[in-house]
């Protein structure tokens, strides 16, 4: 598929997710076939703002291409700063966020805010679209709660005023990742615009992007939650989609390996002290649904080293 001038070459997309889609995490979900991520949502008012902080998050490096920095914000014109911007980073793709459900971003009037006003969404994506010459993307949600499901709405309006592809989660800010996602209105979306539609919520394997692709049409399916301590995921997804062969389970051996990997980038990218603290997090999510695990990932929250993972590690029946 392509996303305006942009191909993608691959079946599933990693998901931005605040916190967790650092660098690192980017560079090794690529390595395991990853066609295309999405780094961490950063504030278009920061940004305008000269926040270093908030510039920090817009880095890209050559090993996560093709890859698009993700901006919040309610204001045309803010937005359209930022994603000016944002330029100096090389994206292929700026992506505005209509999706996050979170209290202090959507209580402010962005992320999934946004979708309570088509019609601002509309100059928002006009203004961000007009102001680079790369290709701009939305992101937004089923709707803002079960009364108001407008997501074709919105994706129309979106495409009319410039956005080059539409990534639908399926799920109102409502709901926020509790109940079952709705693939239907993925699907209701893809009938409805004539520009690639990315199909996200619920893609825990293989075979839910095999479901997903098969029930919706989408062009794309985006992973979230999924890959949390399982990167693999999507070999799996390009395994059984585009060779129709699924893979045997990753082994305990493998897991490790790649945790560590994992982590020593961290260690690279943001040194030693702050990343262990940001890794404890993913060695429970890689701990998860292995002997002993409870022990482990309460271990995990207490990791202040690299030594002392390694150590933990051991401790799981694998040394590295």
């Amino acid at each position: 598929m392509k996303i305006g001038n942009v191909k993608i070459n691959g079946y599933a997309a990693l998901a931005p997710m605040a916190g967790v889609t650092d660098r690192a995490f980017r560079e090794l979900c690529v390595s395991f076939g990853a066609a295309y991520v999405v780094g961490e949502m950063v504030s278009s008012k920061g940004l305008t703002y000269g926040s270093e902080k908030s510039a920090e998050l817009l880095g890209l490096s050559d090993e996560e291409r093709p890859a698009a920095v993700q901006l919040f914000g309610y204001e045309p014109d803010v937005m359209a700063r930022a994603a000016q911007f944002s330029l100096r980073y090389r994206p292929e793709i700026i992506d505005i966020n209509m999706g996050c459900p979170a209290p202090k971003i959507a209580g402010n009037g962005s992320g999934a805010a946004l979708m309570k006003n088509p019609a601002l969404c509309g100059e928002i994506v006009k203004a961000v679209s007009s102001a680079v010459d790369v290709p701009v993307t939305v992101k937004i949600r089923k709707g803002w709660d079960s009364g108001s499901v407008n997501a074709v709405e919105v994706a129309q309006i979106c495409e009319k005023n410039g956005a080059a592809a539409i990534t639908v989660h399926g799920r109102t800010r409502e709901q926020q990742y509790a109940p079952p996602a709705d693939w239907d209105i993925i699907r209701e979306v893809k009938r409805s615009v004539g520009i690639p539609v990315i199909g996200n919520g619920d893609i825990t394997s293989a075979a839910d992007a095999a479901k997903m692709y098969e029930h919706t049409g989408c062009d794309l399916v985006m992973v979230g939650r999924g890959a949390l301590g399982n990167p693999w995921i999507f070999r799996e997804i390009n395994s059984l989609i585009g060779y129709d062969r699924p893979l045997l389970p990753v082994s305990h051996a493998e897991r490790i390996t790649v945790l560590l990997r994992h982590v020593r980038m961290m260690c690279e990218y943001k040194g030693e002290k702050i990343a262990m603290r940001e890794a404890r997090k993913h060695a429970a999510w890689y701990f998860k649904g292995m002997k002993g695990a409870a022990e482990l990932r309460r271990r995990a929250g207490t990791l202040e080293t690299y030594e002392q993972l390694i150590e933990l590690c051991r401790l799981s029946g694998v040394t590295n």
